[in-house]
């Protein structure tokens, strides 16, 4: 049988992409003998901006082997080691960081010496959103070692291709997250986040300041005297929280924002997208975004700006709204049209329509037939 191993942030780390790999365990192991081996040390404690690296038990679990320190050359050698006397057919990294290029770029050279081994990395990002001196040497170095790429968006593809010209790569799809439960009806929702507003925004999510939440507290400032609205505001800061808390209060809308600055853990999750008639997405920069497949399982329209691979999956006016980049003015717009819309168009309805494509299963059969480890097994 195909042995599959994914070494990457999973269970009991918390966050998007240990989500993210969660399901693809489980569509994976639906054909092929899958294991997933992940951090015991993610990031130093020193330059993780957030309160906690793990999530609590209500997450959905997988089996996983606590082995990588990422910042221990010795501990990368014994679980390159390991991994090569196991023989998986392939492995499969999750990518999204050069911090994690030489871990990963060490365990990948010492795996593929036993002659069977190949390496798959799914590219969230080639070109970090915040860049840093070094980012483009770490990723070349380890990039020379894969022989598969999966890619989220064209614009991924493009930035792979200034990093490996010749990388063999195929850009699919960020698969519906499906695992935050069924939605709440609406009033259900906005009781239990102690919410009265009927019209309601959602910018959800790790606030970076690529993200555009200061564009969107502009927005707000336009439109607090052409509309009745609230804008729920999720998330942990990951920045200075100061200069968002200071622009609320000099543009004079702390009615019109309720702040819940915290992780979001996942039963939560279902609560804030629930009670939102839309979710904002004014990110600066942006390759794509797990919140737009969050977005999909809650049937949420969004309002985001046409960067990276946002456009790809919003169609204006459709499934939600486009608009350029740092402009709050543009962005109001469109929210005041949404509003103006939203009992007149079925967004819902559009939003299952493009929520349909977005299959783990379709995903994994896609992903696999770029190896060609099924035609391997047949052979």
């Amino acid at each position: 049988m195909t042995k599959i191993t994914i070494i990457s942030t999973a269970y009991p780390l918390r966050g998007g992409i240990a989500h993210y790999v969660g399901l693809l365990y489980k569509a994976l192991s639906k054909k092929y003998s899958t294991d997933v081996v992940t951090f015991k040390r993610q990031y130093p404690k020193i330059f993780f901006p957030g309160k906690t690296q793990t999530e609590g038990d209500e997450v959905e679990k997988i089996p996983t082997e606590i082995l990588i320190d990422s910042i221990n050359p010795l501990n990368w050698l014994r679980v390159g080691l390991k991994i090569k006397r196991r023989k998986p057919n392939l492995i499969i990294f999750k990518y999204w960081m050069p911090f994690f290029a030489p871990c990963f770029s060490t365990i990948t050279r010492l795996a593929k010496r036993n002659g069977v081994t190949k390496a798959l990395v799914i590219c969230d990002n080639v070109i970090p959103h915040e860049r840093k001196i070094g980012d483009l040497f770490l990723t070349k170095c380890f990039f020379k070692r894969v022989d598969y790429f999966v890619t989220m968006s064209d614009s991924v593809s493009r930035d792979l291709l200034k990093v490996k010209p010749n990388a063999v790569y195929k850009t699919l799809f960020h698969p519906v997250y499906s695992n935050f439960g069924a939605p709440v009806p609406k009033a259900k929702a906005l009781e239990r986040l102690s919410i009265k507003a009927q019209n309601t925004l959602l910018f959800f999510g790790f606030i970076r300041d690529y993200k555009g939440l200061d564009v969107l507290l502009k927005a707000v400032g336009i439109l607090k005297k052409r509309l009745s609205f609230k804008l729920i505001i999720a998330g942990e800061f990951y920045v200075d929280r100061s200069k968002y808390i200071d622009l609320i209060d000099e543009l004079g809308i702390s009615d019109f924002v309720s702040l819940f600055e915290e992780f979001i853990p996942t039963s939560e999750v279902k609560y804030y997208f629930s009670a939102a008639d839309a979710v904002v997405l004014p990110y600066k920069s942006a390759t794509q975004s797990g919140i737009m497949q969050i977005c999909n399982n809650f049937l949420k329209p969004v309002i985001a700006t046409n960067v990276g691979g946002l456009g790809e999956i919003v169609k204006d006016d459709y499934n939600g709204y486009l608009v350029e980049p740092n402009n709050p003015n543009a962005l109001a717009e469109a929210i005041e049209k949404f509003f103006q819309r939203k009992n007149k168009i079925d967004f819902a309805k559009n939003v299952k329509v493009e929520s349909d494509k977005y299959s783990w299963e379709k995903f994994v059969d896609e992903m696999i037939e770029l190896t060609n480890l099924n035609s391997e097994k047949q052979k």
